[in-house]
């Protein structure tokens, strides 16, 4: 038999790769005359571009850049010289992984960082940046990245913000263009469809998880729409809020008041570039897996998107998830993953003895 093992990554308990190779072994082992592949995916959530990298094969460079709220960390991008692309993940250095929880808080939290890591990408040759949106801890509608690629955002006093000061969304009263701000352009890779305003907006849906306060929910708005207005006024786009720009905190919607810059649905995106479509050709069975399936995961997550594009071929794939919704969602085969409390220690490893009890029990269960 020939499979391909092509989980996505279980939330907050163990990474895409690290699955594959954990099911991969499981099979190998009981299956020795099997031909068994990995093609860990993603679908723009957090870590998208680094498996991207991985799976393309690209070379990796490294920057020392500033984490959301200024200090020292180390980044990393890769770099496809053929097409001038660099692949980096907005989570790299201005995710939410970098905070402890106290320390969450949109009025500072900024995508400076990252907007380094794309100047260090230019100097290395890039004109086009492919950006993972997952992950991320800022509600700064990409200020963070734009003041490192040099457009200057000014107080009531004409006096130059830094991008960590605290309220500094709130601060902006004027934005001046620098002359000098690289020619490149940006596809953003996410798997959310929400605006960045409105009721399903980055502010209400994602702010609270990001460390926004209730009672600072209208201030914040009412920061973020002068600021919108601010781009309005000095860009020479036609600029407008669209489906997909709330992921990340609206830094696609920052990016599109001063770069040419598109939206990407993650998953397609990444399954074109890594040709997953003429591996599943290829197979017999597609082993995939998330966290959770749950009613969010046919709006473009990864498991989902697999599913479709297996059918299409008439291929059988199993999921291996947690929860019971995916029990009617058309997958061949469900293996049901053991609810986990993600407050206690040594997390990554109950995930993975529960990943393979449930696996060992389904191939037991299929004679296999």
């Amino acid at each position: 038999m020939n499979w391909l093992i092509a989980p996505n990554a279980f939330k907050g308990s163990l990474e895409a790769d690290d699955a594959a190779d954990i099911i991969q072994e499981l099979i190998q082992a009981r299956n020795k005359e099997d031909i068994v592949n990995t093609a860990p995916i993603a679908d723009g959530g957090d870590g998208t571009c680094y498996l991207l990298n991985q799976q393309l094969g690209l070379e990796k460079f490294y920057a020392r850049v500033s984490d959301p709220l200024g200090r020292a960390v180390d980044g990393f991008f890769g770099y496809d010289p053929i097409t001038e692309t660099a692949y980096l993940d907005v989570s790299t250095v201005s995710g939410i992984k970098w905070l402890s929880p106290s320390e969450l808080n949109p009025w500072l939290s900024s995508s400076f960082g990252t907007g380094e890591l794309i100047l260090e990408a230019i100097t290395k040759g890039a004109k086009n940046i492919v950006l993972g949106l997952g992950g991320s801890a800022t509600v700064d509608m990409g200020t963070g990245i734009l003041a490192a690629l040099g457009i200057i955002f000014l107080d009531e006093e004409e006096n130059e913000l830094s991008p960590f000061s605290a309220q500094f969304l709130q601060k902006i009263k004027r934005i001046q263009i620098n002359e000098n701000i690289p020619s490149v352009t940006f596809t953003c890779l996410c798997d959310v469809s929400n605006p960045f305003f409105g009721d399903k907006g980055a502010i209400p849906v994602f702010g609270p998880q990001k460390g926004l306060k209730p009672e600072d929910h209208s201030l914040f708005v009412e920061s973020a729409k002068d600021v919108y207005h601010l781009f309005e006024k000095v860009s020479e786009n036609a600029i407008h809020d669209q489906p997909s720009f709330g992921a990340a905190g609206g830094i696609a919607l920052g990016l599109s008041a001063f770069f040419p810059t598109k939206m990407a649905q993650g998953a397609q995106f990444f399954f074109e570039k890594i040709g997953i479509e003429k591996m599943i050709a290829n197979v017999d069975v597609i082993v995939t897996g998330e966290g959770r399936y749950d009613s969010q995961s046919a709006d473009g997550k990864g498991s989902f998107e697999l599913l479709q594009l297996a059918r299409k071929h008439n291929k059988k794939v199993w999921l291996i998830t947690s929860g019971n919704e995916a029990d009617e969602a058309g997958f061949d085969e469900v293996i049901k993953l053991a609810n986990m409390d993600f407050n206690l220690p040594n997390i990554k490893n109950t995930a993975i003895d529960n990943l393979k009890i449930a696996v060992i029990e389904k191939l037991n269960e299929k004679g296999l």
